[in-house]
């Protein structure tokens, strides 16, 4: 497509790229120079990996762009991509379909357009009710944080006051144009059982029958393996995972099932800092990771001087108390971003380490992008193999949640089975409530968030139980009086 002599390409995604500079207007800028802007600028942000949006024109809209740059400083690298494709699929519709609109003239009737098209058109995409549902909080959010900011004066998608039933939190303005049938309490996890077989076939390439798969060639398999096994014996995020340093894994403790740490809040999605619990066995998978390959990863990285290639990195020197200087200040590694413990290692005798957990093959630390592709690699793999099992990281997220919650229930109920009442309020206060305490471990701001697994729990209880009513529920015997068949009465279920 042209457009006055220029040619148009659509609206496009970049990510800032640390130490590059990008001019607070690029209207100047025209031809090949605006199809490498992604390569070339970091759009005035110092911090690695910021989202930000080119129109099809190849114009940087300042005030667009400072939403990803202010209103999302503190989100995750996952949740900022996510929130960056969502924006520029409506906007690409108002560009397409509504004559060229810019974002600051959307009227509701736009909003009403992309809806029927995004849902009900036979020519659109026809989403998930949950994927539109995400699709509008966020859109409403950059609108929101537009009207207030004074970039523009209306917001298309229309509001109504929230009805929480959390009584704990005040009602507030949430978008009318959610869809009110998205299939809220569907969770998507895997039971043990099935995510083994997920894991071998597609992470560690067994073929189904257990056996070692000669035609597998994946790298780091057990680098995977420990990661998987990691996120769905903790229900970390994608995010909050990739991101651990050394100095938040601790070390095994002999005796001990399970090993506390502390998720600072730099790198805990949604303000949500809390203690984690290691089980021994995933962490004595990813120390045995940290002393054999990531060991390894570290010695290539070093002997090709890729250490030494970073730009204004970020040096840990006593590791007795970890703290960088920044701007000439020090600051604790626990208080470092995502973006910024990419670039901070530690000065060891025989050279500089990354402090991140996660390396990959260079010896560089991994971003979660990197492992999305894990993911949709062993999910390409299971399905060549005949396994009909997919996995995504938070589905792993969501089995730690639905096997810790039924596990702690079923103690729970266990010791308050023969306690009177009084002991039952009397434990209820000293031990609290197995809901409660996987809403804490999962990071969840409400109650509200976490009761979706009591749903998951409840239905695989009735899924238990109707597997056990048999097949021929009604046996019937032969009247001899008409020849009929009848209900037994003896057999007839009560």
């Amino acid at each position: 497509m042209q457009s006055g002599g220029c040619e148009v390409l659509g609206w496009r995604l970049f990510y800032t790229r640390h130490q590059l500079l990008l001019p607070r207007s690029i209207d100047d800028l025209s031809g090949d120079a605006l199809i490498d802007l992604g390569e070339r600028f970091n759009a005035g942000i110092e911090r690695e990996g910021v989202p930000y949006l080119i129109d099809p024109l190849g114009q940087y809209d300042v005030a667009l762009n400072d939403f990803f740059a202010t209103e999302l400083t503190n989100a995750p690298p996952t949740t900022q991509a996510a929130y960056a494709y969502d924006l520029k699929r409506f906007l690409m519709f108002l560009w397409d379909n509504r004559a060229q609109r810019s974002w600051r003239d959307a009227t509701p009737g736009d909003r009403a357009a992309y809806k029927h098209w995004r849902l009900f058109d036979p020519a659109g995409p026809r989403v998930e009710a949950t994927t539109w549902d995400r699709e509008v909080a966020t859109v409403n959010q950059f609108y929101r944080w537009a009207v207030a900011r004074g970039h523009t004066s209306c917001n298309p998608f229309v509001q109504r006051m929230s009805r929480s039933r959390d009584l704990r939190r005040r009602r507030g303005e949430t978008p009318a144009e959610a869809s009110h049938i998205g299939r809220a309490n569907d969770v998507a996890w895997l039971p043990p059982g099935a995510y083994r077989r997920w894991r071998e076939v597609g992470i560690q390439g067994f073929d189904p029958s257990g056996h070692p798969d000669p035609a597998f060639r994946g790298r780091f398999a057990s680098r995977n393996a420990a990661y998987c096994d990691l996120m769905i014996r903790t229900g970390l995020r994608l995010a909050e995972q990739t991101s651990l340093s050394v100095f938040e894994l601790p070390h095994p403790v002999s005796g001990m099932l399970n090993v506390r740490s502390w998720l600072p809040l730099s790198i805990a999605k949604g303000g949500s800092a809390r203690h984690i619990y290691f089980p021994i066995s995933a962490l004595t998978q990813v120390w045995d990771f940290m002393t054999m390959e990531r060991a390894e990863a570290v010695e290539v990285a070093r002997a090709s001087g890729a250490y030494e290639q970073i730009r204004n990195p970020l040096i840990v020197a006593d590791h007795l108390r970890p703290f960088v200087e920044i701007g000439g200040a020090r600051v604790d590694v626990a208080k470092l971003t995502h973006a910024e413990r990419l670039r901070t290692f530690m000065d060891k005798s025989d050279g500089l380490e990354p402090i991140a957990v996660w390396l990959n093959e260079d010896g560089l630390p991994s971003k979660p992008s990197a492992w999305q592709e894990v993911f949709k690699t062993a999910n390409v793999r299971c399905a060549h193999r005949g396994v009909t099992i997919r996995c995504h990281p938070h589905m792993l997220r969501h089995s730690f949640a639905v096997i810790t919650l039924e596990q702690l229930w079923r103690g729970h109920i266990q010791e308050l089975a023969t306690m009177s009442v009084p002991q039952r309020e009397t434990y209820q206060r000293v031990f609290g409530d197995p809901l409660n305490w996987v809403r804490i471990r999962m990071g969840h701001r409400s109650i509200e968030t976490t009761q979706i697994y009591l749903h998951t729990l409840s239905e695989l209880e009735m899924e238990t139980r109707m597997a056990l009513v048999p097949d021929g529920w009604e046996p019937t015997t032969v009247d001899e009086r008409d020849g009929h068949n009848t209900p037994d009465s003896a057999d007839r279920l009560v």
